[in-house]
């Protein structure tokens, strides 16, 4: 498995992992095309010549903020998304970010508990933050130094 930057022949494998990972947030092809482009960081796993899973992150003051995220069910449970993460936070790591940030919705237990694994804790709760279902937030935060 190599983890390596989004490039615009990754779109529609992205599309199809997100398509099938409903809690996450639902993306264009528009969105990605931005990452690609460099307005935001974007990674893929690639194993062999499949994309299993990516991950979007930004730059914010003297944070990384994750902002999309998923691994293909056929390749969960392999760290794939350990790896993912891994690349994110060294990013951070390198213009020297103090913290991780990301939101997550509250009843997804599954990345509540991979993230935790990662040093993630729940700093804040944001009611009814999510639509279709209404649902809360928890934004979670991770020290990077």
């Amino acid at each position: 498995m190599t983890i390596r930057l989004s490039e615009p022949r990754d779109i529609d494998a992205i599309l199809a992992i997100q398509s099938a990972c409903p809690e996450i947030s639902q993306w264009t092809s528009w969105d990605y095309e931005r990452v690609v482009r460099g307005e935001m960081a974007g990674w893929v796993a690639d194993e062999g010549a499949e994309v299993v899973g990516f991950l979007v992150a930004r730059r914010v003051a003297s944070d990384i903020e994750i902002l999309n995220f998923a691994v293909d069910a056929g390749a969960r449970h392999r760290g794939v998304g350990s790896r993912l993460f891994r690349e994110a936070l060294e990013w951070g790591r390198m213009f020297e970010a103090e913290t991780a940030v990301l939101e997550v919705r509250a009843s997804n237990l599954a990345a509540l508990h991979f993230y935790e694994r990662h040093n993630f804790q729940v700093s804040h709760r944001r009611p009814h933050y999510y639509t279709a279902p209404i649902e809360d937030a928890l934004l979670l935060i991770a020290p990077l130094r």
